[in-house]
């Protein structure tokens, strides 16, 4: 007899402006009647955010917090205790880490609670960690022996898992699912003369590639009048700041800047309004300095596509994989400007003979990353830890 599916969703932050998607998962979930739980640190956006069984550590009391947080310090345990206080609470019987780091932290709850474990890896923790702190490596081997199920986003981060050490069996990739209905198909017109509407919606971080981008636009805009908006900002830390002074550095001395419309970090709706708004999406991801990756491919990627909005992009991790036959046409080498420049200029002069390969790209996107698809694959995957390995 399979045990009752109770999963919790350990997130660190629940829930960034990016997250949408992992607010769609949860929520189907819930829908489709699994007892799934989030616990968190500490929330933010939950005006946007809002699914039932939130359990959010920062609402306990301060010398709580101040005692689990010293003994993670002093190293006396990795995990935070609230995980299995909350577990024992609802009989879990999934712990499901988000993140690759997170999953390890959490090794020594799950014991605790005698849960299976599912990890989710997403990018940064897949090859900035490893690359940057080489101890990740030891520790990932000590979270693959110890966990159940590892799942990932597309086939190329599926293959970086298992070259970390993961054994082939435990790893199945699980799309990130979007609301394809949501989203109607309107494939963009754009006769020559008019301003070619370019959207970018991206953090500011150095393997986004915007600067990549900018430049390009800046090359074409002595070709064509160019309309730039950028949806995203820069974090508060050195990196993101930096990166966000190259962006505006490269806007100024381009000529961009008239002509640009710098929107910061909006709620999700806004963004899918200002999609249909625009010709062509930009999203140049590229392998950071410091290892960072998109892992698989950003779920912009998959929600313009949906819209039938043209996408221009990098051959980066599982972005081909999106895009299919259909649109490799349009991905560029990482940090190729020319390349980019190229496609752009090559989408403009065919923009009638688009509308093809856009019509095949929402149908593959409807089968492949719809978010109801998906999340009853999550939850058959679910069942499955528990009948394998229960």
């Amino acid at each position: 007899m399979m045990k009752n599916l109770t999963v919790l969703h350990s997130f660190p932050v629940w829930l960034g402006q990016t997250l949408t998607w992992m607010h769609t998962q949860v929520a189907e979930l819930q829908r489709l009647g699994v007892d799934a739980h989030v616990v968190c640190e500490r929330t933010e956006n939950l005006d946007q955010f809002w699914v039932n069984n939130i359990h959010c550590f920062a609402n306990e009391s301060r010398i709580k917090q101040k005692w689990d947080k010293g003994l993670r310090k002093l190293r006396v345990r990795r995990h935070l205790n609230y995980l299995v206080e909350i577990g024992e609470k609802t009989g879990a019987t999934i712990v499901h880490s988000h993140f690759g780091n997170i999953g390890w932290a959490n090794l020594g709850a799950v014991r605790k609670l005698g849960a299976k474990h599912v990890v989710s890896f997403y990018g940064l923790d897949v090859n900035k960690l490893p690359t940057q702190f080489p101890v990740w490596r030891k520790r990932y081997h000590q979270l693959f022996d110890e966990a159940d199920l590892f799942l990932c986003e597309g086939s190329h981060m599926a293959r970086c898992i298992v070259e970390l050490g993961c054994p082939e069996h435990k790893v199945k990739v699980q799309h990130l699912g979007v609301a394809v209905e949501r989203f109607e198909f309107k494939p963009r017109q754009w006769h020559p003369g008019e301003p070619l509407k370019v959207l970018i919606a991206a953090s500011f971080r150095e393997k986004k590639g915007v600067p990549y981008a900018v430049e390009a636009l800046g090359m074409l805009r002595k070709e064509i009048p160019i309309e730039l908006t950028i949806i995203g900002d820069a974090g508060a830390d050195l990196a993101s700041q930096q990166e966000k002074a190259k962006i505006l550095h490269l806007l100024g001395s381009t000529g961009l800047i008239a002509n640009t419309r710098l929107l910061g970090y909006q709620p999700h709706s806004v963004m899918m309004q200002e999609a249909y708004a625009h010709h062509v999406f930009l999203q140049p991801s590229v392998t950071a300095s410091d290892g960072d990756t998109e892992g698989g491919a950003p779920v912009s990627i998959i929600e313009m596509l949906a819209t039938g909005m043209p996408v221009v992009s990098t051959t980066h991790c599982d972005i081909p994989e999106v895009m299919r036959p259909e649109a490799v046409r349009f991905l560029a080498p990482e940090r190729n400007v020319d390349a980019l420049l190229e496609i752009v200029r090559i989408m403009i002069r065919d923009w009638q003979k688009l509308e093809e390969p856009l019509v095949n790209l929402r149908a593959y996107i409807e089968r492949e990353y719809d978010y109801r698809t998906q999340v009853a694959h999550l939850a058959e995957a679910y069942r499955t830890v528990l009948r394998d390995f229960g």
